[in-house]
């Protein structure tokens, strides 16, 4: 009779700075920025740097306004940033939806329309912020919400977080993973440091050991 040869316990532990995967950043807001105040441009586009900074991928749905413009200040840092469209073809992105391809490096033709396209951007991000929107902005939110992602709610001279924080009063649910905030750097810093908490609970929960001695 073969003697069993039974497996050696794990001995790996995780530590942070051997995560490989780029940390990426959703930005959600406003295709149509009439609403958003004279300061939402720089706004957004300091929001982009900030990310590129701190050394995270930048995620958009491939649309203009506020999206574009943290693209913008996202490549002009020297950042990397993707895009996901509710077209099919490239051809549909520009001629039907009348999106930009400029200020991204890869962009996604998902072929689902705008509800479609929100659901692939939310979950192929580990955080997302949120500054001037309206209601494809607050669908984003309440995706992003149901995943349990990280958010931070950009504040600024729009009235989209107040909004936010009326939607968090009225559902009645707690979520301990939202951050408001007027400072894009210190927003930024806050949410890393929240998807860097994600991604250690997750890898531990991978490596840990399953033996039931």
């Amino acid at each position: 009779m073969e003697m069993e040869i039974l497996p050696e316990k794990s001995t790996t532990t995780i530590n942070p700075k051997n995560e490989h995967l780029q940390i990426k950043l959703g930005v959600s807001g406003a295709a149509e920025t009439g609403h958003c105040g004279i300061d939402a441009y720089d706004k957004g586009m300091e929001l982009g740097r900030e990310i590129a900074r701190q050394g995270a991928m930048l995620i958009t749905g491939a649309t203009t306004g506020f999206p574009l413009w943290a693209a913008m200040g996202a490549k002009e840092a020297g950042g990397f940033v993707v895009g996901f469209s509710p077209a099919s073809s490239e051809k549909e992105h520009v001629e039907q939806y009348n999106l930009p391809i400029e200020y991204h490096d890869i962009i996604v033709y998902t072929g689902f329309g705008y509800p479609g396209r929100d659901l692939i951007f939310t979950r192929s991000v580990d955080g997302m912020f949120f500054g001037c929107g309206r209601i494809g902005t607050i669908h984003e939110f309440t995706i992003a919400f149901e995943d349990n992602k990280p958010m931070g709610i950009y504040e600024g001279n729009w009235p989209t977080a107040e909004e936010i924080k009326g939607i968090l009063t009225n559902g009645h649910r707690q979520n301990d993973k939202i951050r408001f905030n007027a400072d894009p750097k210190n927003l930024v810093g806050e949410i890393i440091d929240l998807v860097k908490v994600d991604k250690i609970n997750r890898a531990s929960f991978r490596f840990q050991n399953t033996d039931n001695a």
